[in-house]
């Protein structure tokens, strides 16, 4: 699988803080035997996070978008709004399984506004900001992905694994 992590900071953005979240992310996806595609920082803009997911949704060339940063309740956590005004279609059965099995760790977990949906053939997947809730949210859903991505791309085998 292909994937792209985009994180969202505006402090990473500006150099001010590193990413640790993103870094965290491709680790656990290259370990896991699969493709980190590109990684990209960007601010807390919902116009330039729509920019981005577009971008790299239609292009073609990502199975999975991770986005990671901005879903809570700061004005400045805008990532899920940007999420679903480029989504066709949501994906709520795993927002609301990461948000169930994060709350078994922390209450906060009722704070995620986190959005997974469908652009085209890509699947977007927002990620917490901390590196430890990026992973452990990712790592929540990794059983179901080869079978999301393989529903998505009309893989003649996807039904084989059922």
């Amino acid at each position: 699988m292909r994937f792209g992590i985009l994180t969202l900071s505006d402090r990473s953005a500006r150099s001010e803080r590193p990413d640790a979240s993103g870094p965290a992310l491709a680790e656990l996806i290259l370990s896991l035997g699969w493709n980190v595609a590109a990684q990209q920082i960007l601010p807390d803009e919902e116009d330039a996070i729509r920019a981005g997911l577009v971008q790299w949704a239609d292009s073609g060339d990502f199975d999975v978008i991770l986005t990671t940063g901005g879903t809570g309740f700061a004005m400045r956590d805008v990532t899920p709004e940007a999420t679903r005004a480029v989504i066709t279609r949501e994906a709520p059965g795993l927002a609301e399984a990461m948000r169930a099995e994060s709350l078994k760790k922390t209450p906060h977990a009722m704070l995620s506004r986190a959005v997974v949906g469908i652009r085209k053939r890509t699947l977007i997947v927002n990620l917490p900001g901390s590196p430890k809730g990026a992973v452990e949210n990712l790592q929540t859903i990794l059983a179901v992905l080869p079978h999301a991505v393989q529903l998505l791309t009309d893989d003649p085998d996807s039904e084989k694994s059922h």
